[in-house]
């Protein structure tokens, strides 16, 4: 479903391109162009999601014991760098328009950010089904501002028929800039964090042993590991100390703490090496510290 929309997507894009490019040149707006430019990274960027949503769609195999899933989050993080770059490149150009202001086609301007607020507004709304991916909400968020700059250029350019303010064309280019860098930030933050393994938002390591800790039978856990494997599957590894036990006793302790995770913290993959109460700690990683049952 994903790849569907994004494949519509990028083929309604670039006929929005052409048209952007056509309009801010024969209406001389940078408004339009920087719009424009805005877009054309939208080529690569759906390009890359849609790959990434292919991948991710691939069973786990012998070489990726953990599947494909990555990919989407791999491919949200390297959209996110080319949107910084095309806002460092539209700020410049915004700054070169203060310097040299040109006169401005204000139906250009408004007819074409009708057609682009259509166009814009329609991808939004179909990407906003699958906006739990970080892969599409990367570009659900995109397509969001987009819409949002269309609007800004067609206030805008009523404005500036009204008052003949040359400086209005690139004040409202800066806005877009401004504001693709600002929507960036998340995207970037949280895939960053998914690939360097960090924990996910929302965990805390030390609520998520103390749940442990309510399962029977167990005494301590220590070594605990959270990641994110993908949108909304999230790993945990552990060790955790049991008193010396039967092999159908420990395989129930196992299944409830697989169901107190799950249940509580939706946590679904779940790694968990028992070890017997009672023997010396050795000088392993603890993170952050063992948790104790209290006393």
């Amino acid at each position: 479903m994903s790849s569907t929309l994004l494949v519509g997507a990028m083929t309604t894009t670039l006929a929005l391109i052409v048209l952007e490019v056509i309009g801010g040149t024969l209406g001389h707006s940078i408004a339009l162009i920087s719009d424009a430019v805005h877009n054309l990274t939208d080529v690569p960027m759906l390009l890359i999601s849609w790959v990434a949503a292919r991948l991710a769609e691939r069973p786990a195999d012998s070489q990726r014991t953990f599947g494909y899933r990555r990919a989407g989050i791999l491919g949200a993080f390297t959209n996110g760098i080319l949107l910084v770059l095309v806002a460092a490149g539209l700020l410049y150009e915004v700054y070169q328009r203060f310097r040299h202001p040109q006169v401005v086609g204000t139906g250009w301007m408004i007819g074409v950010s009708i057609v682009a607020l259509a166009v814009n507004g329609g991808i939004t709304l179909a990407l906003a089904r699958g906006r739990r991916d970080l892969n599409i909400r990367g570009m659900f968020i995109h397509n969001l501002g987009d819409s949002f700059s269309n609007v800004g250029v067609l206030i805008g350019a009523f404005i500036l028929r009204a008052t003949g303010a040359t400086w209005i064309d690139p004040a409202l280019g800066a806005i877009i800039g401004l504001f693709v860098l600002w929507s960036t930030i998340g995207i970037l933050r949280e895939s960053g964090n998914i690939l360097l393994e960090g924990l996910p938002a929302g965990l805390a390591v030390e609520s998520v042993a103390r749940s442990i800790l309510k399962v029977p039978g167990v005494r301590e856990v220590h070594d605990i590991h959270i990641w994110t494997l993908g949108t909304d599957m999230h790993a945990l590894s552990c060790h955790v100390r049991v008193p010396d036990m039967h092999m159908d006793e420990s395989e129930r302790i196992v299944t409830a703490i697989c169901h107190q995770l799950d249940s509580e913290f939706h946590i679904s993959h779940v790694t968990v090496q028992l070890e017997r109460a009672g023997l010396p700690q050795d000088a392993g990683l603890f993170m952050p510290e063992p948790f104790e049952t209290p006393k």
